[in-house]
This record gives C-alpha cells, structure tokens and sequence, in this order.
C-alpha cells in the first residue's frame, strides 16, 4: 500500500458509469471492488486477480463460438491497454483501472479524452537516457511489481500482436461498442519503432493490433457496458509514442532486445532501415543523422504558435514580442455588481464575553462533559479530554508560564508575548491544553508544524516567522521533545533560520498547581491579539495572520449561528486543528457551546482512510468537517463499508469546498454512501482562507436555504476572468459547486484582481473581499502588505468607495451566482497569468490526473506551477511517477497530458518533469509543497526522472527572426580614408623597413651555420622533465651538428623539394631533424605522434597529414617506429601504406657533401598543418621569406637577444607553437627553456616552477596549460611560495591562441598567482589563425591591453555597440595584443568586401611579410580558398593584397601612445566566422551560449553547442552524481532563452572529458557533432526540446 498512502490524493474522483451500475448486480459490484482492493493493497497477485475476475465476470459475458470467455476478456482488456500503450515494461492488464472509475467528474474525463482525441498524431522523439539513471527512485517508495504474472502477460500479448490490424469491421450491435472500437482500431497499429529501442537497451519494440474487432459484433447490453467500463479512461492512441523511422505498419521487422545494461563503448547505432530521410527543408539527408532528431525535426516542420505579424527591420533592438490582446476575446457584460449581505448576527443572551470565560463556564458547570477524545493509530479512543480537565490543566499551565519561568529573577513572559505550540498532530489534547493555557495566560500562541529534520520544507521560512514574532519559547509534548533532533549537547538543535528557543514540555509533571488565590484574568473580548496563525505564500514565505480576541469571539458566533451548533452536540474532525477550519470548529466554536470533539489524526486516516466514518458511526456524530481527499480516501477503502450509518449526520462540512476537483468529491460519495443513510442535502462545502477566516458556507437542511447550484463554465471565458456558461463547446469546462451563502454579520464584494480595486461586473470573476468582525486584523510585522490585504477599499467604476468600512481580500477567486449563491473558481496562489490569460493550477492539475489516473503516477503528488522565463510565466508540471511505470509508459502518459492541457486550457506547458515516488517536499499534512518544489526546479535539486520541455509551442514572444539588409553602395562610403563619417578601420605594426637586415638572414638554415661558427657554445634550447630537471639540451654547434648527421641520411634517399613528415615527441630531435631537412634541401611537415593508449584516434591524424601532405618519407624514434607498425596499428590504419620510415636515434656522425642552397627566397621552407576547431585539415606553405619575416618580427615585438632567456610550454607543431620552439631561437640566439605541456599532467607546478628558476622575463603557454594551473594549483599557492616559487620577473606572460581572449581564464589566473608575485599586467594573449601565424602579440613594450565591453545583442546583428561595465547583455572583449612590427591590419565587411569603420564589426583582413603563400592541399581546392590569400578591397584601397582571417573582430583607436608617440589602435578579435551560429536571422558565437550554460548549475563542468539543419544542440558535461541529469535541461533551456533568446532543440547531457578538446585548449565542436549525430557519445540523457 505505499503507493497510496504516501500520497496524499487530492484529487479528481470518478463516478460509475450508470450503463455498468445497471446491468452488473450489486453483489458482483461489491466482490469487483474487493478484489481491487485487494490488488491494490497487494493481497494478492495481478493473476490472481485477473482469474478471479475473470470468473465474476463471465456470466455476464457474451459467448463467441468456441471462444473460452475468460480468453475473451482478457483479450478484450488487454488489447485496448496494449493498444493504449505499446511496448509498455509489465503490461497491465486492470482495464483502465475500475477502481478509480467511480470516483471521478465523468464530465472531466470525457473532455479530456475527446480533447486528445482531436489530436491527430503528433509525433515526439522520445528522451534517450542511460539505464542507470533509470535506477534512481528512492528505495522505500518501489512496490515490486507483480512479475510473476506480467511476463507470462508479455509474452501472450506479444503473440496476438501478431495478428493482422486489416479486419474489416461491420457496424452492428450497439452504437456504444462501435464507438469503442472504432477508436481503438483508428489508432493504427504504431510501434515504439526500431531507432527508438536502439537507443534504449531497455525498450521493447512491440507492434499492437487490435484482433478484438469481430469478437464483439453479437455483443449485447451488457457486453457494451462492460466495454464502456474499460475503454471509460481509453484514449485513442493517436498520441502513442513516436514512430520514430516512419516504418511503422510497413515494418515486419520488430526487434526484441533483452533488458541489459549498456555498455560503454560500443556502438548504439542499430540502424537497421538506412533509408535516405528529408530535412525539415525536404533536403535529403544521410540516414546516420540519429533517426530520433530527424523526427524531432519533423514535428518543428510547423511548430504550433499564433502566426507571427509581418517581419519589419528593426534597426537595432530585438525586441521582444508583445501578446496584444485578442480582438475577439470575451469581455464582461453584466451590471456592476452589488455588495453582499450575510444575515445579521443574532444576538443570544447568556454570550459568554469571550473565549477563555466559556471555558471557565463549562469547566465549572460542566466539569465530567467531554470535550475532545483523542485516538491512537488503531483507531481506539486513548483519552476523553472533559470540560473540567482542560480548565484545570489549562490554568495549571497558564500559572506556570507566567510565574516559574524566569531568567536572572525577571519573568520570562510578560502578558502579550508570542510563544511557540509545536504539536504532532496526533495529540489534539496537549495542543488543546496549551492552546487554552496561552489564552488564560494572555500570552499569544503560534502554532506551527513539528519539524522533523533540520531540512524540512518550508522550515526556514517557519524561522523567519517565529524570529519576526520574536518567540523565545516553544511549548511541546515529552514524546515529542524526545523525537527532535538533538545538538550534541542533548539539546534541540537549531534549525536552519530559527532563533534560539527555550523548549518547554507541557505534560503534568513540569506544571505546578496555582495557589487558591490566584484566577486568570478573564476579560472581555478585546482587539488585543488572540493568536497567530501561519500561512505560507505562493512564493514560499511564510507570514502570521493575527487574529484578536474580539474576531476570535465573533467568528465562534457566526459558525454557530451558520452551522447551527447546539450545546453538547458531537463533531468529527478530520482536519489539521492547529489551523485554519480544523482550529475554528475543532478547538475554538466546539468549547464556546459545549461541543464533544472527536479528533480524527492524519496518521489514522493513512492507515484506515474509513476512520472518520466509522466514528460518526460509532459516535452519532451530528457534524463532520473533512477535505475532499478525506471522502475519496474512504471510497477506496469499500471492504468495511457494510456495518455502518450515516444517518446521524446533519451536516458535512467540506472545507475546500473550493477546490475544482471538490464537486466531483462530494457527488461520488454521496453515490456510495446514500445507501448507508447519508442525505444529500447535509453535504456543506465552504469557502474560507486563513486572512478572513471563513467566507461563505452552505447551510445546513434546516435552515430553509434555497438549494445548491451547479455551474457548468466555459474555460476559456474563465481564462479571461468572464463567466460563460458553456453550451455548446463541451470540452474546455469546468463544473463549480456553489459555497452557500455569505456568513451571517459579513458584507462581500467581488473585485479586479489587479490595480484599482474595482468592483466586478455579475459575469466577471474577481477577488472576493469581506467585510465583517470575524476576518484575521494583520501580517504580523508586514505593515505594507497587511494594508493591502486587510485593508482593501473597494470601489465602484467612477472612483467611489462603497463603504468607509475596510475590506479584507480573501485570496480566493470567484464570483456570486443565482440566489445569492457564491461561488469560488480558484485561489489567487494557483493563479497563472501566461500572456495575458489565467490558468488556475488546480484546474490544470485535474486535467493531468483526468488523463489515465493512478496508473504512472500518484494521484495529489502532482505540482503545477509557473516560473517566469523571457518575460512571461511559463507552467511547470512536476508528478511523482510510480516505480513500475516504463520509459515508454511515462513518456507517453507525459505526451498526453501536454496535449490534454493544450486543447482543455488552451495554454502549452513550458516543462512536464517526473520525479521518483516520495521524493517531492511533503506538505505537514500530506499534498505537495508547492513553493518548495517551485524552488527545486529552479535550483536544480529536483532530480527528475523524466523531463519534457516544450519551449517551441510556448515560448511565442521571441523577436522576430531578422531580415538582412540590403548594403548601401561604395559611391556614398568612402570620403578620404573616412567612411560613412568614421575613420576607416586600419592599424599596422611598427615599420621594418628601415631596420638593418643583413642577407645572412633571409634563410634560417644559413643561421643556425653561422651561429655554429660564431658562437658554438652557446646555450639554445634546455628541456625540462615532469620533475624539473634538465632532460636534455643544446648548443648551436650540437644542433649543427645533429642536422648535418640527419642531412647526410637523407641525402642520398630523397630528392630536393621532396616532402618530409617528422613525427617526434617534443624535444631536441625534433629541432634537429627539422634543421636537417633544410640542410638536404626537403620539406619538413611535423606532425604530432599518435598517442599509444589511443591509437585509434590519433593514428587516423597522422596518416591523414602524412598523406595529405604528399611526404614521401617519415623520420622518427624507434620507439615511435615500432608503434606504427604494431598491431594496434595495424587496427587503425592500413599500416602497408606508410611511406618509407627512418629512425634518426643512431644515425652514423658523417656529415653531407655539401648543403643545399635554395634559389629563392620565395620557395617553400616548410608546411604547417594543423586541424582547425571546426574540423578542417589545413596545411599552409611557409616559404623562406615568410619564415625569415616572422622570426624577426617577433624579435623585435619581445627585444630578443642572445642574453635572452624564455620559457615555452607550448605543443610544437602548428602555428606559432612551432614557431616560438624550432625557429626563434635559432634565429634570435636567445636561450629556450622548453617545457613540454604534457609533462603538467603529473607535476602542474612544472611550467610556474621553471618560469621562478630561470628567472624568466618572457614566457608562452596555451589556454589548456593556464587551465591545468588554475584549476591544478588553486589550492597550493601557499605550498609554491614555501618551494620559493618566485613569479615576481615576468614581465610578460602570453597566451598563444587562435580565438577570442578568454578573459575570466586570464583573470582568475593572475588573481591566483597575484600571491606569488604575477604582475596583473603581465598576462596578455596573442592572435593568429592559418593565414598568418602570428598578427599580434603583446611583446615587452608598448601600453597594457585594454578591455572594452559591447552589447550582445548588438553583436548578434554584427555590430559593435559600447557600453559601460555591469550594463545587462554586456559582454567583456579584451585586445588580443599588440600588432607585430610589419604587419597591417583592416577590417572589411564580409559580403561587400568593402572597408569599415573604426568600432565596426568585420572579417579582419591581414597584410604582412609573414603571411602564408596559401593551403597546401591534395584535391586542389585552392581555387575556393584562393581569396583567403590573395584578395583585394573593393573600393578604397584597392591595390594592397590582403589575406582573410576569416576571424570577425573590429579596430579601436584608443587614448593610449605606442612607442612610436602615435595614438594606439587595439584589435578586439570576437570569433571565428567558420565557427558562427545563423539562428533566427542572427550570428551567434557559441562560446557567448556556453558561457551562459556553465553558469547555470554548478554541475556543469562544460558546455559545446552547435547547429544541426535549424536546431541548436547544447552538450553539457555533468560533474555530479547522474541524477541531476534531467534537472540541468530545463537550467539550460531557461538560461538561453534569457539571455540568447534562442530556443534549445536538443540538451545532451555527458560524463566529463567528452567534449573533444585540442592541443590549443579549444573544443572541437563538430567533431562532438560528428559523434553526437553517429550516437557515439554515451550520453546520460539526451533531451528533445519539443
């Protein structure tokens, strides 16, 4: 029974449908219910069950020839549960659930089952996750399901599937029957396709067909109220799950796979049809796109919005879409409405003059009169409180609080004090006693919740309550004293927000007995506070209500007077009685007549939901006052309803009356319980809310009221606040009951929710207000609010107030009917205002449950709220899912209930989400804690299980998509070298013109001979170990020498011109070797070496670039060379095809005949080739001149000399990594400290430790080098400054990147290594790309960079726009560095190849001696990417020859001097076009989005977001336990519509490290695209976005 009683069901009830009720005779129908019963308590097993069943239903069951009839029916239910869910874990078969049927607004159901009917088949992909997330619900909340019996079910159920769907059907027999069926074979036989079990180990593809279609065509009456019965909560399957590859009938094929566990590694794809899909453009797509995307994409081919108005251009701002209000919406047309008046108070004689002097009366009087029993878990009585108890022990109380507390002689308490009743709530007559004491004593009580554990839900807040009320002292039970938690002192710990409380037991032995001569001071009713009581707020908080002596006495009076209550009379109370309507009939109108409690605990109830009818029963109880729920619980528990009457009652009082789902409460259990006495007219709901007490109540029979209404309305009128009663739309209604009539001595008026409170017209539904002595006084301690509340001055539509008396607002939706009769529709705390129209929760709340109750999850464990996301609320959805329920069932019964909502409420839910059973915050008295979950969601500590986010149907306020413009022609540009007003947009490097330059340097082999001539002993290049010692080094006369032996081997192999792959590991064999291929007169091409633990990644690369680059011979370490040709190799790559390999370990010490010269400068010194972020293999021709050019030019940006030393930790490679380690040095004759980046992998403090030995001024690294130091040494500062790690003589530290500078890195880096003495000026970052290694870099003179912030969304539009720091969307770019000396720089616009000006965003265009000669590629593509390297202005300057970056970014003239005395220009790089997202008309930079990601949980260790056709992908790297998983995808999808306004399509959600990362430290994103479309990735959740 865990499912139900963790539970508290507040919720829809069924009612039989009278067909079955008819035709089955009521013995049957009793042994029915038992058996559901039984099933559902697990008495007995799911066979078990279905053969009885099957045995009490056959007689009533048409025979088919040679048919067995059990056969039949169970084929009958099996077929319309199985066709209702295909591929479901343990199918089943309790036809749509009997048990709930009787208990439900069939109104409701039926709505929502023609509702979904409507829906053609939509499809949606269904969410993949990992099976161990599945694995996740909290242990004690898993009820094992009857396994027994559903694989035999399986398996039978498998078998019919088989049949073929065609039967032709004839319409005969009953119309109801044909109805069923025709809804059951329309739905097709779909399958939960192939694609989608290939991505769930778990799922089991399964075809349903319907074979009951001619088993039913003789079927009589009863056949076809039994049908009725099951195929009541049917819907049709219009919306099963997602066929995902569109084979569905066509398909035989159908796969069953075991339930196993993936395993990592292998490959997920079992495409078996791979067909040629379309895009959503209808272009053909290759089918290893993942099929479950494709058809996400087909479900987005029209997304379902209001059509957007035409595009205009904006000029600038994206402006967020406005809802006007539909013209035709409905709007109020009734008279103004009038003030409402309750009967006047009647006056009675002997009053008491208030609370406290009743109780003196009746406990003197009356002393052996009973006044409250209490009674255990069992049920049985444990304690008869009398009049005369509670009067005796509440002044023993009274006397002890005021007198023999004391702190250093001063009392603790002073008349007024407000003291803490922390009560179970099985101990009505301690609470009671402390209650009455607190009054006798005048001091104010505040009952609240006993909390359980230091976290409770909502506790903190409690805190905030008693710390505002200032309690010092908490009054409780020994029992419950002992169950806190305790500090380890012994006392009660302090809970999270509480002040420090003394707690005081209240059982007999610490009160002492008041002298003869001491009386509490019994006064007449005052204004003075009687008590506080809490109420939680929709957001969370948690505000005191006061309440004074005089509304305390006054609302006695009117209950009395409404209710009818006589002296002595006996009520059941099932209610909380530390508040609200349990408080004001069970412990304060009961003592002011006489009445006799019986208190009926919440624990009882779970244990034997029949208890409080069994007390009326046993009792006679006259009054009854219960909650919907508690009258649904008691229909569930039928078995013991035999032996008992409820003819005694005279009134049952339903406090929430006002609930949507109360009417459908009170009809079926007036259906059950007329039989055993009960009379329709005692059913009273009311209406109450904690700030004005009780607002309206049905009176009892007696009292001659006129009879209660009904109103069936029109929800979409409701939507806009109007009263419609529904004709001839029947789906979107609501059915409200009325609350009776206004309580006697109050005036009520209904007002305008929001401004002025005006008041409504008859046809308008507002707040209702009331005026009258009984209403809570205040907000204790919240002056502003409690003017707004408590002290509402409604007025008519020209301005007048209509009474000088104030009004309270009650906080509950409604409006007042016929005869005087008000009704309420809703409470402003479940209100949802979603582009200008009003949902109310628990409207919403009741559709979901009315779409296939109980069967995936708990009925009153479901959480609607709204949170607001792009300026609009947004409705959240949160259910707590049963344990047995399937992937498959969930998603489709999630699916369902979108769709129900969609067409009953015509609103879209933002996000549905599933969580384990018992894992929601529990309210005190069972139900959900609303504002606590709301929080959870938005923290993202809810731990779903499964998540639907359906942003594309809701979300209808984006900006409108934009339009390009056309661009304005050359002739008006330019003017001089203005354009269109701005300076244009250039900078260049210092000139080399002028400097000296001897000849000896136009090639760098003829320096490296010169320098072993000239200085032979001098140092060039040292490297470093993982331990910090020197591994190896050389001199310039070493590495002559070296390169001459290389030379000399290759000489007589290859010819000149030939090309040669180096594949080492960094070091000096690479230099060398290097050097020696110029000396032979080859082309050197290095190439990174394939990692041994991963050769089936990395090998691939190698033989790419060995290939590509035409080498015809591979130099490399024996080490190396056995690697390539092992078998591992040989798993990767076709190892024969490798040109010849050399080792050069031992190469003979003979030196060539003579060097190779070449004949011009102009040719080809080396091939650099690196893979670019989005996946390209390029290489670029360096000729000598280039190589030359470079090396002088980064001479004079650092002031390199032979005296020099840098330190570089750097891969040497590529760009200008390779640069900085085999040719600076050589040329300049500075001495290199080598540290290999790989070696920080085991000592992190390697680089910063040798950068502190040297002493070294200048030193390189990469972003993934900064990144392992920030992240690796954050901690261990201290310890590097202990080592003397010293970074005080860095001058300047730079970062060698091709990207956007990233600033927190570089920050947070020089804030870390602040402690150590790092400048914070000394770190600064570098620009190149292909087309030129290096275009800036910061270099030892000249100003620090300069940061500068622009406005996203300006950027989005490529445009610079400056704002200051902190501003919203303001994004922080930081110059890339200085540009180097010779090079010249322009930014130009990327489609008029015209040039822009300063501040303007562009492609940055480069002119330098460095630049590259062009790609080096196989296929001869060059004549695409020819203007990369050559390309020309189109107006202007139209002579210069520039090559494309192919990077946007813009020049800044700034109020700084360089060297040279002229104002600075700083290049702002922004990113990489190549790597830009067009979205909505819009360029987006990804790492922009990913910033935003990561800062949206603290799980997030990265993030990579591409574009796939028109859908933008996030993958997000989870560092954290799996089962925060699903909460990131609603985090995520927030986040970036705030601030991208960009809606997600697809959230992955993978373990750390698979988002691929290169050497340079940056994320290969279509790489990660390549994989996550080959379902390569292993995700743990992969989210569609619908």
């Amino acid at each position: 029974m865990a499912e139900r009683t963790s539970a508290g069901f507040l919720t829809m009830m069924l009612e039989p449908t009278p067909a079955v009720a008819m035709t089955l005779p009521a013995e049957v129908r009793e042994k029915l219910a038992e058996l559901e019963l039984e099933l559902s308590e697990g008495d007995i097993t799911q066979k078990g069950y279905e053969k009885k069943r099957g045995k009490l239903l056959a007689p009533y069951i048409p025979q088919i020839q040679g048919v067995d009839p059990s056969l039949q029916i169970d084929n009958r239910i099996q077929a319309s549960s199985q066709a209702l869910l295909p591929g479901s874990k343990h199918n089943k078969t309790r036809a749509a659930n009997t048990r709930d049927e009787r208990f439900r607004s069939d109104l409701h159901t039926e709505a929502v089952q023609a509702a979904l009917a409507k829906y053609k088949e939509r499809k949606m992909p269904m969410p993949s996750k990992r099976r161990s997330v599945l694995v996740q619900s909290s242990v004690e909340a898993c009820t094992p399901p009857a396994t027994s019996s559903a694989s035999e079910d399986e398996g039978s159920l498998r078998r019919q599937g088989r049949l073929p769907t065609s039967v032709p059907y004839q319409g005969h027999g009953h119309p109801a029957v044909e109805h069923w069926f025709n809804r059951v074979i329309q739905g097709s036989s779909t399958s939960s396709s192939a694609s989608s079990t290939s991505s769930h180990p778990g799922g089991r593809s399964a075809t349903t067909t319907n074979t009951t279609a001619h088993a039913a065509l003789n079927a009589n009456a009863a056949a076809t109220a039994l049908a009725n019965l099951m195929a009541h909560t049917q819907l049709d399957n219009h919306s099963a799950p997602p066929d995902v590859t569109g084979l569905s009938e066509r398909s035989s094929l159908h796969v069953e796979r075991p339930q196993v566990a993936s395993v990592r590694g292998v490959s997920r794809g079992y495409n078996h049809h791979t067909s040629v899909m379309e895009t959503a453009d209808g272009v053909p797509v290759n089918s290893r796109v993942s099929s479950k995307i494709q058809q996400l994409l087909n479900t987005l081919k029209r997304p379902k919005r209001p059509p957007l108005r035409e595009f205009f251009v904006d000029d600038f701002e994206e402006l967020l879409d406005v809802q006007q209000p539909d013209p035709n919406q409905p709007k109020p047309e009734g008279q103004q409405m009038s003030p409402l008046e309750g009967e006047p108070l009647g006056v009675v004689t002997n009053w008491p003059p208030s609370l406290p002097a009743a109780l003196q009366r009746w406990g003197t009087t009356q002393p052996k009169s009973p006044c409250l029993t209490a009674l255990d878990n069992a049920g049985k009585p444990v304690y008869t409180l009398t009049y005369g108890k509670l009067w005796t022990r509440s002044q023993k109380l009274a006397y002890t609080l005021l007198n023999k507390l004391s702190t250093r002689n001063e009392p603790l308490l002073m008349p007024g004090d407000r003291v803490a009743l922390v009560f179970p709530n099985n101990d009505p007559v301690m609470f009671m006693v402390a209650f009455y004491g607190c009054l006798l004593a005048e001091l104010v009580p505040v009952p609240i919740e006993v909390p359980l554990t230091r976290k409770d839900a909502g506790s903190q807040q409690i805190g905030f309550l008693l710390g505002s009320c200032g309690v010092t002292l908490a009054l409780t039970t020994d029992a419950c004293q002992k169950g806190l938690p305790k500090a380890q002192t012994g006392e009660v710990a302090t809970f999270k927000g509480w002040p420090r409380l003394l707690w005081f037991v209240t059982d007999g032995k610490h009160v002492v007995k008041p002298p003869k001569d001491w009386h509490p001071p019994l006064r007449e009713a005052s204004n003075d506070i009687a008590y506080i009581e809490y109420k939680t707020s929709k957001e969370g908080s948690t505000m005191g209500i006061t309440v004074s002596h005089s509304a305390m006495l006054a609302h006695c009076h009117a209950l009395t007077q409404a209710c009818g209550y006589t002296e002595a009379e006996t009520i059941t109370n099932v209610l909380d009685f530390k508040r609200e309507a349990g408080l004001w009939h069970g412990v304060l109108t009961s003592v002011m007549n006489r009445m006799h409690v019986i208190s009926i605990p919440y624990s009882l109830m779970k244990v034997n939901p029949l208890s409080w009818i069994q007390k009326v029963h046993t009792f006679k109880a006259r009054v009854a006052v219960v909650k919907s729920r508690d009258m649904h619980w008691s229909l569930l528990a039928q078995r013991d309803q035999r032996d008992i009457s409820l003819s005694s009652l005279r009134m049952l009082i339903v406090a929430d009356g006002a609930n949507p789902w109360s009417i459908s409460s009170c009809d079926a259990f007036l259906n059950v319980f007329q039989a055993r006495g009960l009379r329709p007219e005692v059913i009273c709901p009311c209406a109450s809310s904690s700030e004005a007490m009780t607002v309206a109540i049905r009176r009892p029979p007696e009292m001659g009221v006129p009879p209660p209404g009904k109103a069936v309305l029109s929800m979409s009128g409701l939507s806009h606040s109007v009263i419609r009663v529904d004709t001839e739309e029947k789906l979107s209604v609501l059915t409200v009951q009325d609350v009776g009539q206004v309580m006697p001595g109050a005036v009520v008026c209904v007002v305008r929710v929001e401004g002025t409170p005006y008041l409504c017209q008859t046809d308008e539904v507002g707040e209702i207000c009331v005026s009258s002595g009984s209403t809570g006084v205040a907000y204790y301690g919240l002056p502003g609010m409690t003017k707004n509340v408590f002290e509402t001055i409604p007025v008519t539509s020209s301005g007048v107030p209509i009474s000088d008396r104030p009004f309270t607002r009650t906080s509950l939706l409604g409006f007042v009917g016929p005869d005087s009769l008000v009704f309420v529709v809703g409470k402003m705390d479940g209100l949802m205002v979603v582009s200008g129209r009003r949902h109310n929760a628990d409207d919403v709340v009741a559709t979901a449950l009315a779409v296939e109750p109980m069967k995936f999850v708990y009925r009153g464990r479901i959480a609607v709220f709204s949170v607001s996301v792009l300026h609009d609320e947004r409705i959240v959805v949160v259910a707590e899912q049963r344990p047995d329920a399937s992937e498959e069932d969930s998603f489709q019964w999630m699916s369902r209930v979108l769709q129900a909502i969609d067409s009953i409420h015509q609103v879209g839910v933002y996000c549905l989400a599933l969580v384990p059973a018992n894992t929601l915050p529990k309210a005190p008295l069972g139900g959900i804690h609303i504002s606590d979950t709301k929080q959870r969601f938005l923290e993202g500590s809810l731990h779903p299980c499964n998540v639907l986010m359906c942003p594309h149907t809701c979300v209808t306020n984006l900006p409108k998509p934009r339009q390009k413009q056309p661009e304005v022609g050359p002739a008006s540009m330019i003017v001089g070298n203005l354009v269109a007003g701005k300076r244009i947009a250039q900078a260049c490097g210092r000139d080399v013109a002028q400097l000296e330059d001897n000849d000896q340097f136009l090639y760098i082999q003829d320096v490296l001979q010169w320098r072993a001539q000239a200085t032979p002993d001098h140092p060039l290049f040292l490297v470093l170990n993982a331990k910090g010692t020197v591994a190896s080094t050389a001199s310039c006369l070493q590495l002559h020498k070296r390169a001459e032996r290389v030379a000399a081997a290759l000489m007589g192999r290859l010819n000149t011109g030939d090309h040669v792959a180096l594949v080492y590991p960094p070091g000096i064999d690479l230099i060398a070797t290097f050097y020696g291929c110029l000396y032979a007169g080859c082309v050197p091409v290095t190439v990174r070496p394939p990692h041994p633990q991963n050769l089936a990644t990395t090998l691939p690369t190698v033989k790419m670039i060995v290939e590509v680059s035409k080498s015809v011979c591979i130099l490399t370490t024996q080490a190396i060379m056995k690697l390539l040709k092992s078998k591992e190799a040989a798993a990767a790559v076709d190892i024969k095809s490798w040109p010849m390999v050399l080792d050069t370990d031992d190469l003979p010490r003979k030196k060539s005949a003579q060097m190779y010269k070449p004949p011009t400068p102009e040719m080809l010194a080396y091939l650099d080739f690196s893979v670019s972020t989005t996946g390209i293999l390029a290489g670029v021709k360096m000729s000598h001149t280039a190589t030359s050019a470079l090396c002088r030019s980064i001479k004079l940006q650092c002031e390199l000399y032979p005296s020099r030393q840098i330190a570089i930790c750097l891969d040497p490679y590529c760009g200008l990594g390779f640069a900085l380690w085999c040719l600076c040095s050589v040329y300049s004759g500075h001495q290199s400290i080598l540290v290999p980046p790989l070696e920080l992998e085991s000592n992190a403090s390697l680089w910063l430790a040798a950068v502190s030995q040297y002493k070294v001024r200048v030193t390189f690294c990469s972003y993934s080098v900064m990144e392992m130091c920030t992240k690796g040494l954050g901690s261990q500062t201290e310890a590097l400054r202990l080592r003397n790690v010293n970074l005080s003589c860095v001058r300047t530290c730079m970062v060698v990147a091709e990207e956007r500078p990233r600033i927190a890195l570089t920050q947070s880096f020089s804030k870390i290594f602040k402690d150590l003495g790092l400048s914070p000026r000394a770190v600064s970052t570098t620009f190149g790309c292909r087309v030129n290694v290096a275009i800036c870099l910061q270099g030892t003179a000249g100003p620090d960079p300069t940061t500068v912030y622009v406005d996203m969304r300006a950027l989005r539009h490529d445009r610079v726009r400056l704002v200051e720091r902190g501003s919203p969307h303001s994004l922080p770019l930081m110059e890339s560095g200085k540009i180097l000396p010779g090079v010249k720089v322009i930014i130009a616009n990327t489609e008029t190849k015209g040039p822009l000006g300063d501040s303007h965003l562009g492609e940055i265009w480069v002119s330098s001696p460095h630049n590259a000669t062009g790609y080096y590629t196989v296929y001869g593509e060059e004549a695409l990417h020819a203007d990369h390297f050559n390309t020309k202005l189109s107006f202007g300057d139209t002579q210069t020859v520039w090559a494309r970056t192919g990077y946007l970014g813009f020049l800044r003239r700034t109020e700084l001097t360089d060297a040279s005395g002229e104002r600075h220009d700083a290049l702002y790089v922004v990113g990489s076009l190549d790597e830009t997202l067009e979205l909505r008309g819009m360029r987006y930079h990804p790492i922009d989005i990913e910033t935003s990601v990561i800062r949206s949980h603290k799980s997030i260790a990265e993030c990579a977001v591409f574009t796939w056709t028109n859908l933008l992908v996030v993958v997000v790297e989870l560092e954290g336990s799996e089962q925060e998983a699903l909460d990131l995808v609603a985090l995520v999808t927030n986040v970036v519509l705030e601030e991208h306004y960009l809606i997600v399509g697809v959230v992955v959600v993978v373990d750390p490290g698979v988002i691929p990362i290169n050497s340079r430290g940056e994320k290969q994103r279509m790489h990660l695209r390549d994989g996550f479309l080959a379902d390569q990735l292993d995700p743990i959740y992969v989210a569609y976005n619908m």
